[in-house]
């Protein structure tokens, strides 16, 4: 009898053809899972083409609900966005993805994981970091990899043995997606000269083609967690559809992002994620209203870092345990409701309010009711140039 090896399986071109180039390279029998994180067409078809193309076995998990907990809003929280630009969808849901194998690979009995992953791509160290995290003592198998095949041989690999497929040679990208954001890559997209085609996006509208209204919506948050959409709460797959839909139809939450690889390469890559780029924006002006000038500027280097260690492959880590407790701190106040105007691609934060927040009218306005004592201005000015006004005289700075 083979050896038994979990695969993780998304229907696509490389674990497609890995079912069977593995069964063939290494003899080892494939149990195939597949792991809902969102905007999966047809799991149940999934499962199917599995066995029909060699799996013994077709696993499929409905791991949403958890993506959202414990790895989306954990990010939001943070604030985190990698290079400034990248909600990171893709990276959070690897580590999940690699929890889950381990577990099914333990209840199967077995101590081998596969994957679809490339050499060249970060995928396969988010992967392996993980796997190796839970399970220091499981093989990887990773065919990509081993294969060197061009995306075009890939194709006519699965071409020669009958693997159905759902890409072709003359539409030939690479798609993840879950309910965060949708990736892109390959094809024209190479050429970063090259304006994305139109055909290439599917969750946002071309910006010709959106409303000439705008519209306005009012998001919620409960301790940095959304939690209600124009007044309704929601569950967050509920709340995260809702404002992709909505913000997807104004041309909101396209990326187009020339990226810094964990692997050492640059490459460009197209993003969609409208609810991640309204959520993110709407958290972070939240913030702004309920946090210090101090709380803000440090957090937004703790963004910066936790950004970098999602990407990087670092979730099963005392780093990263060390820092959520940091940024859970933070969100003690983080509750209220911002007010968003989308329109023609563009959002807006336009409202603002909390039962914490520091802005005080009665110091901000210029008008009555004005109760900022101004005649304190001038000795605290002084206070606050003294060490400049003392170097200026002792050293001369400027006077050369």
């Amino acid at each position: 009898m083979s050896e038994r090896t979990i695969l993780a399986y998304s229907g696509g071109l490389d674990t497609s053809v890995a079912v069977k180039w593995i069964k063939d390279k290494y003899d080892l029998d494939i149990i195939a899972v597949s792991i809902d994180i969102g905007n999966v067409a047809n799991l149940e078809a999934i499962r199917k083409k599995a066995l029909d193309i060699g799996a013994i076995k077709s696993i499929v998990i409905d791991a949403k609900d958890t993506f959202i907990k414990s790895f989306i809003y954990p990010s939001l929280q943070a604030d985190a966005l990698y290079q400034g630009k990248y909600p990171l969808h893709t990276p959070l849901g690897r580590p999940l993805i690699a929890q889950l194998l381990v577990d099914v690979a333990r209840k199967e009995g077995v101590n081998i994981i596969s994957h679809g992953c490339t050499g060249k791509g970060n995928d396969q160290v988010r992967l392996d970091v993980s796997i190796a995290a839970l399970a220091p003592d499981f093989t990887i198998v990773a065919p990509a990899r081993e294969w060197n095949m061009t995306r075009e041989e890939t194709i006519d690999y699965a071409r020669q043995h009958n693997i159905p497929i759902p890409v072709t040679v003359n539409s030939p990208y690479s798609i993840d997606e879950n309910l965060w954001g949708r990736a892109i890559e390959c094809g024209a997209l190479e050429d970063p000269w090259k304006e994305p085609p139109r055909d290439a996006f599917t969750w946002t509208r071309e910006i010709d083609d959106t409303p000439n209204q705008a519209i306005y919506i009012d998001i919620g948050f409960d301790k940095g967690i959304p939690i209600s959409l124009n007044n309704e709460i929601l569950s967050g797959i509920s709340l995260i559809q809702r404002i992709n839909s909505l913000a997807g139809d104004h041309g909101i939450g396209r990326i187009d992002h020339i990226e810094d690889r964990l692997v050492g390469i640059k490459s460009r890559e197209l993003y969609e994620a409208p609810a991640a780029v309204v959520l993110l924006n709407a958290h972070k002006a939240l913030e702004e209203m309920v946090l210090t000038k101090d709380q803000l500027s440090f957090k937004a280097k703790v963004a910066d870092e936790y950004a970098n260690l999602v990407y990087n492959a670092l979730w099963f880590t005392g780093f990263k345990q060390d820092l959520d407790a940091y940024i859970q701190s933070t969100q003690r106040y983080v509750t209220g409701t911002i007010k968003v105007r989308l329109h023609k691609g563009n959002l807006q934060i336009v409202g603002r309010k909390s039962p914490y927040s520091l802005y005080n009218y009665s110091l901000a306005t210029y008008d009555k009711g004005d109760k900022f004592d101004q005649t304190a201005s001038t000795g605290f000015i002084h206070i606050w140039g003294l060490p400049v006004k003392t170097q200026s005289q002792a050293q001369s700075l400027f006077n050369n």
